[in-house]
């Protein structure tokens, strides 16, 4: 018999009557369980709820708070190995990679606990007598958090932990891809101790559906005038983040928006091509291609074009792909869901249009069209050939839009500056790798290059929870995830005066300024 899921608002398990199925992306006949698609009223509920919970949470110490994301981690920590494997049954990413998702969650919360008893003001000479001047960090109210199903635990994490250590309530729209996933995780937070509305999940899709409530929310006030919302935290398309960014902005929220990316990865001349092709192959094809750090564009220069081509398509031909939960062994499993399949499928015919050559790949993988290196039965899920085009210039839509599957561009050019240049040349900016041994091509790299998050001699994916993660240009606004760099986006600055001097002071006008004496010539002495 399926299982019932329920949303979680106020510490109350709440139905609805319309719902959704959890299916595995790797067999489709696997059902997880039914899901409530949470209706308008109740994700005002929520917001209600997380607003009602925020005055007591807001002023609980923050070494207490960080004591309970200590708390959540250990409880992440003993049930990593059920976590992984549930996550690796719905979303379809190897098992190996689901501990690294569910890892990254049990980082960031050992970084965050002792960041419990480091979230710093500061004390200001002032410039008047008996008066001290001081500076707090103060929480910004109710956060709602869409996340996306690729990364189900980590990236959720990287929001909700930040966000609750600094004082924050929260209601969060997990991916309807990934609902069991998110529901596990949500209760292994609730186990820790956190208070009844502190955090409130709420499940459903997006477009006109719980997605689109939450956001619609930023327009809305309750009775007492308050905004419904204080701040939003999205991880998606960058199409979606632009609506999101726009609502924000005439609400005056600051939204942290994580967003998409077409991620250059040079290899100069001088590269190390076993390396480079080992890190390119991850890159390209790790996660299927689902991660918004994969690889866009593999950008050769001249002199070791032909043999990378060469050694890149020999390791993409000997590629395993099949179901991670009977085949472990695989590099990567089948699409998330089937809208992300039919997306990807549709940039062949982008390919064809713009003159490009397809040199390896045909689309999805079926019993009669599958690659040497399939495990098991592809009619259970949607999976994709690892697809490779040569022949791609800046101008081409190839070149240009995210795919967001197994798909990689290979690119040749002349040298360190047409290297950078061609790397610029797409509206993203999320990361980006460059594979040299020479000291001055990898600086020009590092100065010159148009994104959040660089790195030399590795691939363009992966993060650790103590650095900084997010974009520029069309991959974000600015804003960051992870490490230290994070609590900007979910505090306030709070500036003090308090003045003891039991009169009124006003700065700049009673100052007691100091003239300086008569100018002194050392030339008096000099005789000169």
């Amino acid at each position: 018999m399926t299982r019932r899921f329920s949303h979680l608002i106020g510490g109350q398990a709440v139905d609805s009557p319309a719902s959704f199925f959890s299916r595995s992306s790797s067999n489709l006949e696997d059902v997880l369980g039914e899901f409530p698609e949470a209706s308008q009223a109740q994700v005002r509920d929520a917001c209600v709820a997380a607003r009602q919970a925020f005055a007591a949470w807001g002023r609980t110490p923050a070494p207490i708070r960080g004591q309970i994301i200590g708390s959540i981690g250990k409880a992440i920590e003993r049930e990593k190995e059920a976590l992984s494997r549930l996550v690796s049954r719905e979303m379809g990413k190897t098992l190996k990679e689901a501990r690294g998702d569910v890892q990254e969650a049990i980082d960031t919360c050992h970084f965050f606990q002792s960041e419990g008893r480091r979230l710093y003001g500061q004390t200001v000479p002032s410039e008047m007598q008996r008066k001290e001047l001081q500076t707090y960090r103060r929480p910004l109210g109710v956060v709602a958090i869409i996340t996306a199903g690729n990364f189900p635990i980590a990236v959720p994490s990287w929001k909700i932990i930040p966000a609750l250590v600094t004082g924050n309530t929260i209601v969060w729209k997990p991916s309807e891809d990934c609902p069991a996933s998110s529901y596990a995780f949500a209760k292994l937070i609730e186990e820790a101790g956190l208070p009844a509305g502190v955090l409130n999940v709420v499940f459903g899709g997006g477009k006109d559906s719980a997605g689109q409530h939450l956001v619609d929310l930023m327009d809305e006030r309750d009775e007492r005038g308050r905004k419904r919302v204080d701040k939003f935290a999205f991880t998606g398309s960058t199409a979606v983040g632009r609506q999101i960014g726009a609502i924000a902005g005439r609400n005056l929220l600051h939204p942290t928006l994580e967003l998409g990316g077409k991620n250059p990865l040079i290899v100069m001349a001088d590269a190390d091509l076993d390396n480079a092709v080992s890190g390119a192959l991850w890159a390209a094809f790790g996660t299927g291609g689902q991660r918004c750090t994969s690889a866009g564009n593999i950008i050769l220069d001249a002199p070791i074009y032909d043999e990378f081509k060469r050694r890149f398509l020999a390791a993409a031909q000997a590629i395993t792909i099949g179901d991670p939960i009977k085949h472990p062994e695989v590099l990567y499993g089948p699409f998330i869901n089937e809208r992300f399949y039919h997306s990807w499928a549709e940039h062949y015919s982008w390919g064809r249009a713009d003159g490009a050559t397809l040199l390896y790949g045909q689309g999805r993988i079926t019993s009669e069209n599958k690659p040497a290196g399939f495990q098991g039965d592809p009619s259970t899920g949607f999976f994709g050939w690892p697809t490779i085009w040569e022949g791609v210039r800046p101008g081409m839509q190839l070149f240009q839009r995210e795919i967001f599957g197994p798909t990689i561009n290979l690119v040749r050019v002349s040298g360190i500056d047409e290297a950078i240049d061609t790397a610029n040349s797409v509206d993203y900016g999320l990361s980006s790798a460059c594979y040299t041994n020479n000291r001055e091509w990898a600086y020009q790299f590092k100065e010159r290059i148009e994104a959040g998050m660089s790195s030399i001699n590795n691939s363009t994916t992966g993060a650790e929870a103590h650095m900084p993660f997010g974009g520029v240009k069309g991959s974000g606004n600015g804003t960051r995830e992870s490490g230290i760099w994070v609590i900007e986006s979910y505090t306030y600055w709070h500036a003090v005066n308090d003045d003891i001097s039991g009169k009124l002071q006003l700065a700049q006008m009673d100052t007691g300024y100091i003239e300086p004496k008569a100018p002194f010539s050392v030339a008096e002495i000099d005789g000169v």
